[in-house]
């Protein structure tokens, strides 16, 4: 595949064995072409405006900063740059914090989940594509808020967006639930008219955004 249409890719992180690992799988990728990597926030700012990657993965740990702002910055200046952030710690929180046009298109893995190579690679190209994954190990973690829309649905429903903001398609979600699909489908229908989302081509990404922002991870 020429590199003209490649997936251009930068990694930002701190940890060289780590980030060697990385890259050395994601050279593996056909489709993929790293075009850069950092190992701190300012290095990472030089790198991304030279390079001009499709999506950065990002340490959200870094030595001089922190990747979640970085990648608010990022997400600003270049709402079509896709950002996967990855951690070893608990980073929804933090994220919450974000305005939710930038919270789009940025999705999260933990460190632990990222050595699953399939994980990872769907992972990055459904980010590139702008969907927001979350990490199936962190939203397993999340209850909802009381007084919120998704407070408001059945258990069932729950679990179903649960898996959906995961990015799990219409057949994972019904495999994985033991549902047939068109149960599932109705089950998405029924999600998206009681949170008030348009069931059109975007109606995934804003039920996984209202999943980000209407769960926290307090109640555990």
């Amino acid at each position: 595949m020429s590199e003209d249409k490649k997936l251009r890719l930068f990694v930002v992180e701190d940890q060289p064995l780590f980030r060697e690992l990385l890259c050395s799988f994601l050279d593996t990728v056909s489709d993929f072409w790293v075009v850069g990597t950092a190992a701190t926030v300012e290095d990472a700012k030089r790198g991304i405006e030279t390079h001009k990657p499709d999506l950065v993965l990002m340490d959200i740990d870094l030595p001089d900063g922190n990747g979640v702002g970085l990648a608010a910055t990022l997400r600003t200046n270049n709402p079509q740059l896709g950002i996967l952030l990855l951690s070893e710690n608990d980073l929804l929180e933090l994220v919450r914090t974000l305005p939710r046009k930038v919270q789009q298109g940025i999705s999260y893995l933990a460190k632990s989940s990222a050595i699953d190579l399939q994980l990872l690679t769907s992972t990055i190209r459904s980010t590139a594509m702008g969907y927001l994954v979350i990490d199936q190990r962190l939203t397993g973690r999340c209850e909802a808020k009381p007084g919120t829309g998704v407070a408001s649905l059945s258990p069932r429903q729950f679990e179903v967006l649960r898996l959906l903001a995961a990015a799990k398609s219409t057949e994972a979600i019904a495999s994985e639930l033991g549902l047939a699909q068109n149960s599932v489908v109705n089950i998405l229908t029924s999600i998206y008219s009681q949170l008030n989302i348009p069931d059109d081509a975007n109606a995934r990404v804003f039920a996984a955004l209202q999943f980000l922002s209407d769960t926290s991870n307090e109640f555990r």
